[in-house]
């Protein structure tokens, strides 16, 4: 979903030939799978980290495009809104100091965002729901100018036969409204953690980041207001689960396998089962046709790119062209500080390279349904949700994040030989967070119940405490 496209309108034989170049395309990978033609330069570690553009007020500010034009940087492109920007940083070696340069390198590119955003009277903040967003900024007046998304728009629209999308969230309150655009997608801003690996390690990195990203979510959760109400720890879960609501075949356009989604289960003998998955039970959403050498794999990464697994495996390219498969890990909220995401990013990659190291695969221990079941629970009530671990019991995230997976995320970046400075900054953060039962979200709520329910002022607050620059667990409210 990152390339331009050249068009947004199609015919019946765009489809049919897109479908063509999908399938051929993934008989090519399948060969790739059983030939082990990946590329064995590993781990490597990126990310990527949604934001906002706000004005003076607090308020969106829909700059998008003077900010990357001035901005000028290849690292930090446009996306769905007008109003937000994604930053990466270069993908490293995950050894070493990997994960202070990857904080390096994020401040320097948050830094220089904010002095162009100053320069148009605005301010950069990263949060997983912005506060003060409103409905009414979610229109299609705010999409930014690119043809990808006004088709991926109009195809979700064709899918859905032009039926309004619902939002429809329980929570501490309740939140039902009608959407007529996929602009409620534009709200959730995300921290997108990549992880390279090898083919022969990646179904039991794979399932070893699905299994994880319930203890992930629970002490990162940083979204817990949208329009007002607040909602789950992590609202960002079931909003984006909603703002793109088309599913694949099956008979009908919706259903049963959604696009947004936990997916179906672990994978078993290799990620091209995700692949055959993608071809098989996903109508096409943007058939653009490609010149490129098939090898390339254009139709079937653009494909890949429209189907939003929160663990997503992708197919990528060394600078030599060796091709190479990615972990997208996609649970994460943006901010509430760039030390706060390199504390995620340094939990997550221990945390799933531990339990993928062990002797017995953990997701012989936990089926797959429990494991998408702590997903929600964790994203639903964070810190207070009650989950079900690899021993079979049922215990409080927190007491399983402070008794054994913190202490297992260490010892999982030890084994890839990650700074002890860095393994002990980064999970002490982690640790002082859950100890303190103080993630974003908690901060905000505690906020609200202290100065009131305005969301405005909310976002004040955030931006000015992540000008601080200190982790969320020291903040004042």
């Amino acid at each position: 979903m990152g390339d331009e496209i050249t068009h947004s309108h199609f015919r019946a034989c765009d489809f049919e030939a897109f479908r063509e170049q999908l399938q051929g395309e993934t008989r090519l990978l399948g060969e790739w799978f059983a030939e082990d033609g990946f590329s064995s330069r590993t781990p490597v570690c990126g990310l990527e980290l949604e934001a906002w553009l706000i004005d003076a007020r607090g308020l969106p500010a829909a700059l998008n495009q003077p900010f990357l034009k001035r901005m000028d940087d290849p690292l930090v492109v446009p996306e769905l809104a007008q109003f937000n920007v994604e930053l990466n940083v270069d993908p490293a070696p995950l050894h070493g100091k990997a994960l202070s340069r990857l904080q390096q390198g994020l401040q320097q590119t948050w830094d220089r965002c904010s002095e162009v955003a100053a320069g148009l009277d605005a301010r950069v903040v990263m949060t997983g729901i912005l506060p003060s967003v409103a409905q009414a900024d979610l229109s299609l007046k705010n999409m930014s100018p690119m043809k990808r998304y006004r088709a991926l728009n109009e195809q979700v629209l064709r899918m859905r036969e032009g039926k309004p999308l619902t939002l429809d969230i329980h929570g501490r309150e309740h939140l039902h409204v009608l959407h007529h655009d996929v602009m409620l997608e534009s709200a959730t801003t995300s921290l997108q953690l990549h992880l390279k690996v090898a083919a022969r390690d990646a179904v039991r990195y794979y399932n070893a980041a699905q299994i994880v990203s319930a203890p992930l979510v629970a002490a990162a959760a940083n979204s817990p207001y949208l329009f007002g109400k607040d909602l789950w720890d992590e609202t960002r879960v079931p909003l984006f689960e909603q703002s793109v609501e088309v599913g694949g075949f099956a008979g009908a356009s919706r259903g049963p396998v959604r696009r947004v989604s936990f997916g179906t289960g672990y994978a078993k003998r290799s990620l091209f089962e995700c692949f055959v998955e993608n071809e098989q039970h996903f109508p096409v959403l943007l058939p653009i046709s490609f010149n490129e050498a098939q090898r390339d794999m254009r139709h079937l990464r653009l494909h890949n790119g429209t189907i939003w697994r929160w663990n997503r495996p992708l197919i990528g390219y060394d600078d030599d062209g060796t091709p190479h498969l990615r972990i997208e890990h996609r649970v994460l909220p943006a901010g509430p500080t760039v030390i706060d995401s390199i504390a995620n990013t340094a939990f997550f990659y221990g945390l799933v390279h531990a339990l993928a190291s062990r002797e017995v695969a953990p997701e012989l221990q936990l089926p797959f349904a429990l494991a998408r079941d702590n997903f929600y629970a964790a994203a639903r009530d964070g810190l207070d949700a009650q989950v079900t671990w690899l021993d079979d019991r049922k215990l409080p995230v927190r007491t399983l994040l402070l008794d054994q997976l913190v202490p297992l995320a260490r010892y999982g970046l030890g084994l890839l030989d990650i700074d002890v400075q860095d393994r002990d900054l980064y999970l002490g953060i982690i640790k002082q967070r859950v100890r303190n039962a103080c993630t974003g979200a908690s901060w905000q709520r505690a906020w609200v119940a202290r100065h009131g329910n305005d969301m405005q002022a909310l976002t004040e607050a955030c931006y000015e405490r992540q000008q601080s620059g200190v982790p969320v667990h020291e903040w004042n409210s």
